[in-house]
């Protein structure tokens, strides 16, 4: 039998070992490109129900337990596999309302719940990924008969680890590259911390917290800020709260930009990937910081706030711990300020993009709000229902302009308290295209239609760097490579950048092509865009409007849009 107790404790239990472990999983992608990472986005996911956990009492129930951690996992989404992971424990909470305790059939009901409604939110269900892993296990659950709870974990651990192991069979991209479904793989390392509490054990603990937990201890300003009552303004020393992201240059340590950041603030925590690091620091001077920082790369995501104006505004009023938690948490939705929906105003647009020249874009064409997000920053569900309900619009379209944040958006869709059409644009110009057919004379239903026919014709290339040595669409690729692609598909290797991008421009050029449009990145001169434009519409002569905008994004040096 599981109680309250033991499921909050089981599910943190999961969301610790995935946090610790996601950087083993994000090394099982196999597609070369930059991505968001699929063990950070399930540890993002996951962890975003342990602060509503942790200030669970021991007395709670399983029903209490699942719906908080599904409510957060919910709204803290990222990602494709972070949106299932959220559906697979939301089953749990359907399973389990209304229920003090849980036996082994409530479980087995429970993973049927879940992966019933992770199957639904994909389109097109693939084999061979986490989802048959989460089948195969409810499956054999549910077929087992076992009616202890301890000794039906052990089945599902059993079964997932089969299905799993099977995945390379399932899909021949796993197979020559020699893994596993990274996806499966992550929610083989939460069901397993899980099982380790379903067995008597602590839950497995945090490491990263763990460190600032040590740090916070021996930092009185770390720790005073928030915990103390007596703390003055003035015993506040690293006042500046700073958050920065590095996209990491060659060969760059962030263990010594961890080290200088622990040097000259306190609270530090460091998240790091294969491409880029999210850095978070208090400090008494957050120019210093950013200084140092921009030579481990380039620097985006910048957000400073002054602790010592939020301190005084909590003592004025009087909101204490629990109140400057909440307000932790709402950090998206302060970005993007509540409006009531107008009755006169029909329509509205929230777009996904990186780089302030694509943000300007999006205005320019009529959208309302921009979600910061794309490749390797896939915003929550939460992220994007800020934005969506910041706009005053009876109907708002959403562009999440990326494979892997569609499904996000279609979860915030359902708890938007106002109408919300998900358009499911993959790319950015597919994004541009489709808010530039949008007819204010048309009814939502004809938009929708109309703007993603239009958005289908275009065709998307990226010229990018190869994140990862990989044997991909019969290309071997080494770290570092850049890489051109059309319309998701590999197409070309090369070591310089304009010259790599303007041979994929070139070879996206068909009879009836009337615009190129070069959308640069941040990585890019300006002399160097130009020089691409120069080439590009030299080659393809008069007859096709080549166009260049400074997008600003990271990760694609370029982004070409043929029409």
């Amino acid at each position: 039998m599981i109680t309250g107790r033991i499921l909050r404790d089981a599910i943190l239990s999961g969301a610790n070992n995935i946090s610790n472990q996601r950087s083993r999983v994000d090394e099982l992608n196999v597609f070369p490109v930059p991505d968001g990472d699929t063990g950070t986005n399930m540890s993002m996911t996951v962890g975003a129900a342990r602060p509503e956990l942790e200030a669970m009492a021991d007395d709670c129930t399983v029903a209490e337990a699942s719906k908080a951690a599904a409510s957060a996992m919910l709204r803290g989404a990222r990602g494709n596999s972070g949106v299932i992971t959220s559906l697979l424990f939301r089953g749990f909470s359907k399973a389990l309302e209304g229920k003090k305790t849980a036996d082994a059939d409530d479980v087995v009901a429970a993973l049927q719940k879940g992966v019933e409604a992770a199957y639904k939110a994909v389109m097109k269900p693939t084999e061979g990924t986490m989802l048959t892993v989460a089948r195969v296990a409810s499956e054999e659950a549910a077929a087992s008969g076992i009616a202890d709870v301890v000794e039906l974990w052990k089945l599902v651990m059993s079964a997932g680890q089969r299905a799993l192991d099977n995945t390379p069979n399932q899909l021949p991209v796993l197979k020559k590259a020699g893994v596993v479904d990274a996806g499966g793989q992550g929610l083989m390392v939460i069901f397993e911390g899980m099982q380790i509490v379903f067995e008597g054990g602590g839950p497995v603990q945090c490491e990263e917290a763990a460190q600032n937990k040590a740090k916070l201890s021996t930092t009185g300003a770390g720790k005073g800020v928030f915990t103390d009552d007596l703390m003055k303004v003035e015993d506040i020393k690293n006042g500046y709260c700073t958050q920065f992201l590095v996209n990491k240059n060659e060969g760059a340590s962030i263990a010594k930009l961890r080290a200088f950041l622990e040097s000259n603030g306190d609270s530090v925590v460091v998240i790091e990937d294969d491409d880029v690091a999210n850095c978070h620091v208090h400090t008494a001077d957050p120019g210093k910081i950013l200084s140092h920082a921009i030579q481990y790369g380039y620097l985006t995501g910048f957000k400073i706030e002054n602790m010592h104006e939020q301190f005084l505004a909590r003592q004025k009023q009087g909101k204490g711990l629990e109140k400057q938690k909440a307000a932790e948490e709402s950090e998206a939705a302060s970005e993007f300020p509540y409006a009531a929906v107008d009755p006169d105003q029909a329509f509205g647009f929230v777009a996904v993009a990186a780089g302030e020249g694509l943000a300007s874009v999006f205005a320019d064409l009529g959208v309302n709000a921009v979600v910061r997000g794309g490749q390797t920053m896939n915003p929550s569900t939460e992220d994007i229902l800020a934005a969506v309900q910041s706009v005053p619009a009876g109907t708002v379209f959403v562009l999440p302009n990326n494979k892997n944040i569609i499904m996000a958006a279609e979860q915030a869709q359902k708890i938007a308290d106002r109408k919300v059409m998900v358009l499911p644009t993959r790319t950015i110009p597919q994004g541009i295209t489709a808010m530039l057919n949008f007819d204010p004379d048309a009814d939502a239903d004809a938009n929708s239609i109309a703007m993603m026919e239009a958005a289908g014709k275009v065709s998307t290339g990226l010229v990018t760097f190869a994140a990862r040595n990989s044997d991909f669409d019969g290309h071997k690729i080494k770290k570092g490579d850049i890489m051109a692609m059309e319309n998701g598909k590999i197409v070309n290797i090369g070591s310089d950048i304009t010259k790599t991008t303007y041979r994929l421009a070139r070879s996206m050029v068909k009879k009836d092509t009337s615009f190129i449009t070069l959308i640069s990145g941040c990585d890019v001169s300006e002399e160097d865009a130009q020089r691409t434009l120069e080439l590009v519409q030299a080659k393809v002569g008069d007859g096709v409007e080549v166009t260049l905008i400074n997008g600003g994004q990271p990760v694609y040096y370029y982004m070409i849009s043929v029409e």
